[in-house]
């Protein structure tokens, strides 16, 4: 078990391990337990009831918060011709086709996110590799494989957040910065937990929404009741 600092630990002291909180108490406590000196981000761990093993139980999408996640991603996309002028326009950072391409591949990664246009896809696959364990490759179940450049580019912009299930059943996420307060962090996880919702397969039985947990990037976690989460947002 990794060493803890005295920091650390003072931020813990004023959390009951074994106690669930609302959610608006809980993120109160990860703004009350920061400690950094810079502007943490907020993340979130949600374990679902889904055995991501099976092909139909796999939980993975996006949604765009509300209140953006505090950092602009950069943005690439492979493209040609009008399609590239189309994503220059909507703000993307970088758009091209087999230049790009052959760039990543002598090593380039200096982006934060990509989409493709269908037409490019077979050339895309190519660096595969290179992308898909970095979780860089455009995916058309995410919404990256597609003609509608400037929509795309835009929301990515606006604060698009990509999520998958892991192993374990867990999905982890980025929900915002400690510098956003406590109104818009809430804003921010219910859309993300309502989101999860609205993707529970229809195989999953017994408790899907099993246990949340919210936490700054160096701070303790803080466990959220998932029950008074789905009440919230049910009665929203």
């Amino acid at each position: 078990m990794p060493k803890r600092g005295k920091l650390y630990k003072n931020a813990a002291a004023a959390i009951e391990r074994s106690r669930v909180y609302d959610l608006n108490e809980a993120i109160a406590l990860v703004l009350q337990a920061k400690y950094a000196r810079f502007d943490e981000s907020v993340d979130i761990a949600v374990r679902l009831g889904v055995d991501p093993r099976h092909a139909d139980q796999m939980v993975r999408s996006s949604v765009i918060l509300p209140n953006g996640t505090g950092k602009t991603a950069k943005v690439l996309v492979f493209a040609k011709g009008e399609k590239e002028k189309e994503a220059l326009e909507a703000g993307a950072d970088y758009a091209g086709s087999n230049e790009l391409i052959d760039k990543i591949k002598e090593g380039w990664l200096e982006f934060d996110k990509t989409i493709a246009t269908p037409d490019m896809m077979g050339e895309v696959g190519k660096i595969g590799r290179i992308l898909g364990p970095r979780n860089l490759m455009p995916n058309a179940k995410l919404g990256t494989v597609t003609f509608d450049i400037a929509r795309v580019v835009g929301e990515i912009k606006k604060g698009k957040v990509d999520f998958r299930v892991d192993k374990a059943g867990v999905v982890h996420a980025v929900v915002g910065k400690v510098s956003f307060g406590l109104e818009k962090l809430e804003e921010n996880v219910l859309a993300f937990i309502d989101r999860l919702i609205q993707l529970k397969p229809s195989t999953s039985k017994g408790v899907y929404l099993r246990a949340i947990s919210v936490s700054s990037t160096m701070g303790p976690g803080v466990k959220v009741d998932p029950l008074q989460v789905r009440g919230q947002i049910k009665a929203a």
